[in-house]
C-alpha cells in the first residue's frame, strides 16, 4: 500500500509539474512570435503625445534604506518633466538614520522649488501598502508612478510610459526591470537570469495574449482613478502589487506592459537577503492565489484566462510540488514491486519534458535578452544549470513560505536591503541591514543535502541508479544554499 502511495504522489507531482511547464511553453510561443512580429519595425513609443503633460505624482515608499534613498531621490527629481507638474511624496517610515537623510534631500529640494514632501509614519501598519494608502488623501496626479527604494529611474521615464495612458481603460503602465549590479556574482548574474523571463516571456507573453498581468510593484505608473476604484491599497497580502493588479483587472482596467523600457535597479547581493525577498514574493504570491482566484473562477472571462491567471497566482505553489517530488525521490528507491520498471521509464520521460520546456522558456528569454546574440548558447548553457540546482535548492524555503501563504498565517512585510551596489568591488557585508543569523531551515537544507546523499549510496550500493543523476542533482542544490546561507552569515561576523 505504501508503495502505492508513494508512486501516485510522484506521479501527480510530474504531471503538475508539466502542466505548469507547458503553460510557460505557451508564454514563450506567444511571446516569441510577437517579437518576429515586430522586427524591423520602429519602436511605437514616440508617436503618442505625453498625455498633454498631465499631473503625475511620484511615490517613493522607504523603509531603512540609508544606502539609496538619496540617490532615488535624485533621480526622480531629473525627470525630464515640467516641475510644475510634478508632485514627489517621500514615504519614509524609516526608524534610523535614513529619515534624516531623506528630511535633509527633500529640503534640498524644496529649496529649489520643487513640489516634493516627506511623509513619515511612527506606526508602520499595512507596511508598504499602508504607507501607499496613507499617503492617497494628498495625492494631486492624475497619474501615481511608484518606485522602490533600489531604483534608479531613467529621466525620460515619464515621456516614456504616459503616452500609453491615452486609453481611458488602461489603469497601468509597467515598465522592465533592468539590473545595475547583475555581474557583481554568480548569485546576481542567476537572479538577473530568471527574472529576465517573467519581464520578457511572463508579462509580455502575457499581455500580448490578453491575460492578466500584474504591477510589479514598482517601475511602473497607475492612473490615480484605477487604484480608487479597486478598492485602494490592501495590506493582507505581502505582495499588495499582485493583489490590486487583480483587482484592478477584475473591476475592467488594461495593463500595458512596456518590454523597451529599462528601469535599472539593485539585485541582492547575499543569500540572507535574497531568501528573504523569496520569501516575501512567494508567501505573498500564495496569500493573492488565496484570496483573489475565488473572483476569478465567479468573473465571466474566457476559459484561457482564466486558466492563465491560475497558472500565474499558483506558481509560487509550484514550489510545494518540486519539494514534494525530491523528498519523495529517495523513498522511491525502496518501492520494490512490479510498478518499478514502469516508474523508471514512464517519470523519467515526464521529468525529461519538463526539463526541455523550461529550458525553451529561458532560451527564448535568453535570445530576446542579449544585444550579443554570438553569446547567447554560451550563457544559456553556463547559467540555466545553476539556475536549475538554486531552484530546487530554495525550494524547501519557497514550499514552506508558500504553505505558510496558504495556511493563513500573518507574518511582517520584510524588505529586502540594498547597499549601492555599483560597481564589482563594492562591499555589503560590512554595512548595517546585514543578518549574522542561521535559521533553522538553513540548518534544514544541510540535513537535506545528508538526506540526498544517502539516497546517492543507497542507489549505487543497490545497483538502483536510475534516479542517480536526480539525487545528485538535489545533493548539490541543498548543499549549495546551505553553504551559501553559512558563509554569507560568516562574512557578515567577520
Amino acid at each position: 500500500m505504501l508503495e502505492i502511495v508513494i508512486l501516485t504522489l510522484y506521479t501527480i507531482c510530474m504531471i503538475c509539474i508539466l502542466i505548469y511547464c507547458l503553460a510557460e511553453v505557451h508564454l514563450a510561443v506567444n511571446y516569441s512570435r510577437f517579437k518576429r512580429k515586430q522586427e524591423g519595425k520602429e519602436e511605437s513609443d514616440n508617436h503618442l503625445a505625453p498625455v498633454a503633460y498631465a499631473k503625475v505624482t511620484i511615490q517613493l515608499p522607504i523603509f531603512n534604506e540609508q544606502y539609496v534613498v538619496e540617490r532615488l531621490i535624485d533621480a526622480v527629481v531629473r525627470f525630464d518633466y515640467p516641475k510644475e507638474q510634478l508632485q514627489i511624496q517621500v514615504l519614509d517610515d524609516s526608524t534610523d538614520e535614513t529619515v534624516a537623510i531623506s528630511q535633509a534631500k527633500v529640503a534640498e529640494y524644496q529649496a529649489k522649488g520643487y513640489d516634493i514632501v516627506l511623509l513619515h509614519r511612527k506606526d508602520r501598519t499595512g507596511y508598504k501598502a499602508g504607507a501607499l494608502q496613507a499617503a492617497m488623501d494628498s495625492v494631486k496626479g492624475e497619474f501615481i508612478a511608484i518606485f522602490d527604494a533600489d531604483f534608479i529611474p531613467n529621466s525620460d521615464f515619464l515621456l516614456k510610459t504616459l503616452p500609453h495612458f491615452d486609453n481611458e481603460k488602461v489603469g497601468v503602465v509597467q515598465t522592465r526591470w533592468e539590473h545595475i549590479n547583475k555581474e557583481y556574482s554568480l548569485l546576481t548574474k542567476v537572479q538577473a537570469f530568471f527574472l529576465d523571463v517573467h519581464f520578457t516571456v511572463e508579462q509580455l507573453g502575457r499581455n500580448v495574449s490578453g491575460y492578466f498581468i500584474n504591477f510589479n510593484g514598482t517601475a511602473g505608473v497607475w492612473r490615480t482613478k484605477a487604484i480608487t476604484d479597486a478598492g485602494g491599497w490592501k495590506a493582507d497580502t505581502l505582495t499588495e502589487d499582485l493583489d490590486l493588479s487583480y483587482r484592478a483587472q477584475l473591476r475592467g482596467w488594461q495593463f500595458k506592459y512596456l518590454e523597451a523600457v529599462g528601469s535599472p535597479s539593485e539585485l541582492p547581493a547575499d543569500m540572507r537577503a535574497f531568501k528573504s525577498q523569496q520569501f516575501r514574493w512567494i508567501k505573498g504570491g500564495a496569500e493573492t492565489a488565496k484570496k483573489i482566484l475565488p473572483s476569478v473562477v465567479r468573473s465571466d472571462y474566457p476559459f484561457s484566462i482564466k486558466f492563465n491567471a491560475f497558472s500565474h497566482l499558483l506558481s509560487s505553489s509550484v514550489y510545494i510540488i518540486i519539494f514534494i517530488l525530491c523528498f519523495l525521490s529517495v523513498p522511491l528507491l525502496l518501492v520494490k514491486n512490479q510498478y518499478i520498471d514502469f516508474e523508471y521509464i514512464h517519470y523519467g520521460s515526464i521529468f525529461f519534458l519538463s526539463n526541455i520546456a523550461v529550458a525553451y522558456v529561458y532560451f527564448v528569454a535568453t535570445k530576446y535578452r542579449m544585444e550579443d546574440k554570438s553569446k547567447v548558447w554560451k550563457k544559456f548553457a553556463y547559467l540555466l544549470p545553476i539556475f536549475l540546482v538554486i531552484t530546487m535548492g530554495l525550494s524547501l524555503h519557497n514550499a514552506l513560505a508558500a504553505i505558510r501563504g496558504l495556511w493563513g498565517e500573518q507574518t511582517p512585510f520584510i524588505r529586502t536591503p540594498k547597499f549601492n551596489l555599483l560597481n564589482v568591488s563594492d562591499v555589503w557585508h560590512d554595512k548595517q541591514y546585514t543578518s549574522k543569523k542561521i535559521d533553522w531551515v538553513t540548518v534544514l537544507e544541510g540535513v537535506l543535502a545528508i538526506y540526498f546523499l544517502g539516497g546517492i549510496v543507497y542507489g549505487i550500493y543497490t545497483g538502483i541508479l536510475a534516479l542517480l543523476p536526480f539525487h545528485l542533482l538535489a545533493f548539490v542544490a541543498f548543499l549549495l544554499i546551505f553553504t551559501y546561507s553559512v558563509k554569507h552569515a560568516r562574512v557578515v561576523q567577520s
